[in-house]
């Protein structure tokens, strides 16, 4: 049983910084990486009207931390 801070979700959010939705994917979490991943495509799509230069890097940085920070079902 792996918790928060353990080498696993170091493994994660290292993966989550290289491509967003990596970790969650290593995790097992298949819908949460799906998750990231679209929402990546979509804010990078929306630079193009601007907002998307806010929440490329807000999206990025919570996938970081929630692949940091999951604990699994106990």
């Amino acid at each position: 049983m792996s918790g928060q801070g353990s080498g696993g979700n170091v493994l994660a959010a290292v993966c989550s910084f290289f491509i967003p939705g990596l970790g969650q994917l290593v995790q097992g979490r298949i819908v949460m990486a799906i998750f990231f991943f679209i929402s990546m495509i979509i804010s990078w799509a929306l630079t193009w009207v601007l907002i998307g230069w806010v929440m490329v890097p807000i999206v990025y940085l919570w996938c970081i931390i929630d692949a940091a920070r999951y604990r699994g079902d106990d």
